[in-house]
């Protein structure tokens, strides 16, 4: 397996972090969903760097990226990506957006169409927050809101990880340090989320505005929907949401296909990384992204 290299940059006036898993051949970067790091991709890069050039960013408040109390609207975050395929001299990549990150993925193809050759949605970029039946905004502010973890040290997040079952009931020290990478350690030994809850709340805010429906029509490239699933179902409101939302975006995007991720948890990333690596790689070697 290839090892990383943590590199750190200035993008438009402002540091940020990534991972370069190097590699050869078509270019593919990694962006990560809300809360999370580009540590949500550690065990599904090295896969595909074997035979792609792959590149992870720490989006504008989250891991070791810039910490910044504004920016987080959607034209200032796909601009930090933009930025990023300029600094790297990526070619027309691949994107791959895990959660939010797929719709920051959505939102970057849709303003700039000659940056991105297509894009995969790895259980996120379909979801219109505010489209939601008797919804509200401080209702999904509410609902959408951060843990609470107060109190915790990292051994007690460890040990949180370890007892869900959520990765298994052995997850490897690789799942485990992805999730702990999530926060800071404070000096009385405690944990915060690297992403301040005011900056978690302002990003709801942009989802709120956040038209998926209307973007789709203006893709000029390849789209791959990977939601996951799980074979005990959702309830029920939720599973047709979801069912609903991968149904309307099959219809509006010009060319997309839906592979559906089964028993398969939201952080699938970490989950099943060679069902999602390997899923890519074949899409990418039979040509769905070819124009």
């Amino acid at each position: 397996m290839p090892t990383p290299q943590d590199c750190h940059i200035n993008l438009r006036g402002l540091p940020f972090h990534y991972r370069d898993w190097g590699g050869r051949g078509r270019p593919i970067l990694l962006l990560h969903g809300l809360a999370s790091t580009c540590h949500i991709w550690d065990l599904v890069a090295p896969r595909l760097a074997a035979d792609f050039r792959i590149a992870a960013l720490d989006q504008r408040g989250h891991g070791q990226s810039a910490q910044v109390d504004a920016g987080y609207d959607f034209a200032t975050v796909l601009a930090d990506a933009a930025a990023f395929i300029g600094h790297l001299e990526l070619q027309r990549p691949l994107i791959v957006g895990h959660s939010w990150g797929a719709d920051v993925a959505l939102e970057l193809a849709a303003a700039h169409p000659d940056l991105v050759s297509g894009l995969i949605f790895v259980d996120g970029g379909t979801i219109d927050i505010s489209n939601r039946p008797g919804w509200t905004l401080e209702q999904a502010r509410q609902e959408m809101a951060p843990p609470i973890f107060t109190g915790f040290t990292p051994a007690m997040m460890r040990e949180r990880v370890e007892s869900s079952g959520r990765f298994g009931p052995n997850p490897s020290p690789t799942v485990v340090a992805a999730v702990l990478a999530n926060f800071r350690v404070l000096d009385d030994g405690t944990i915060q989320s690297n992403l301040r809850r005011e900056n978690h709340l302002r990003i709801i805010d942009a989802l709120w505005e956040h038209r998926p429906s209307e973007l789709y029509p203006k893709l000029q490239c390849p789209t791959l929907l990977l939601p996951a699933r799980q074979s005990v179902p959702d309830a029920i409101d939720r599973r047709l949401r979801r069912e609903e939302s991968i149904a309307q975006a099959e219809a509006l995007l010009p060319r997309a296909k839906t592979v559906w991720l089964e028993n398969s948890i939201h952080d699938v990333p970490l989950q099943r990384p060679a069902l999602v690596a390997d899923t890519i790689r074949e899409h990418i070697q039979t040509g769905f992204f070819d124009n």
